[in-house]
């Protein structure tokens, strides 16, 4: 990992209401309001996505040799959004897979007695080959520790490096990401949340605060 990842700017749009930049709102939650601020819309997110493409493009000459791993959950549609970015500036596919990381965590035992156990897909050997891992938010810094141990399993990649939507800070271990489409100071009580489709219905990147 770079010691300083490159942060990925996006635009306003044409104005705050129409891309939900920065718009708080208030929510009913368990007898408590959750302060939301909207941080990016579907808009911004594919236009930081497709800058993140080309910056990997940048430092990467040969994409032929490069894969993009998604961190499950919502990294691995980030993982797919963000391929077919590099495809439309290089006009060729880049290879894309999955990555759980649910036996590697550091509180396993914390979580669950039986973590549930989801899906590794990787289409291909990493043996050699230059690895991108894609995750929603950098936090902690453990999510990511967890992911290199997984992926060693599966073999020696050449490198590793690290793209992620949002990075909160609040760092516990040294971890950084390389590329990086929006860096936030937050409070200990405020949630990143990055939502996706897939998951979520909607894709949109939001801040919460319990008060």
């Amino acid at each position: 990992m770079t010691e300083k990842g490159v942060e990925i700017g996006i635009g306003k749009g044409p104005s705050p209401q129409a891309e939900g930049f920065f718009l708080a709102s208030l929510e009913k939650h368990e007898d408590n309001f959750m302060i939301t601020k909207h941080l990016m819309s579907e808009a911004q997110m594919d236009e930081s996505l497709a800058k993140m493409a080309k910056a990997i493009i940048r430092r990467n000459k040969n994409m032929d040799e490069v894969a993009l791993i998604g961190i499950r959950s919502r990294g691995v549609p980030l993982a797919e959004w963000l391929a077919k970015k590099v495809k439309e500036v290089l006009k060729q596919p880049v290879d894309v897979g999955s990555l759980d990381i649910n036996l590697y965590r550091d509180d396993l035992s914390e979580v669950d007695e039986q973590p549930v156990v989801r899906k590794t897909e990787l289409p291909f050997s990493i043996g050699g080959k230059g690895i991108i891992l894609v995750d929603d938010v950098l936090y902690t810094g453990r999510t990511i520790r967890a992911a290199l141990d997984a992926l060693i399993d599966f073999g020696r990649p050449k490198f590793v490096q690290l793209a992620v939507m949002v990075d909160r800070g609040w760092r516990e271990i040294p971890i950084q990401a390389d590329y990086v489409a929006k860096k936030l100071k937050t409070t200990a009580t405020e949630n990143v949340k990055v939502m996706m489709a897939e998951f979520d219905g909607v894709n949109q990147i939001v801040v919460k605060d319990k008060k």
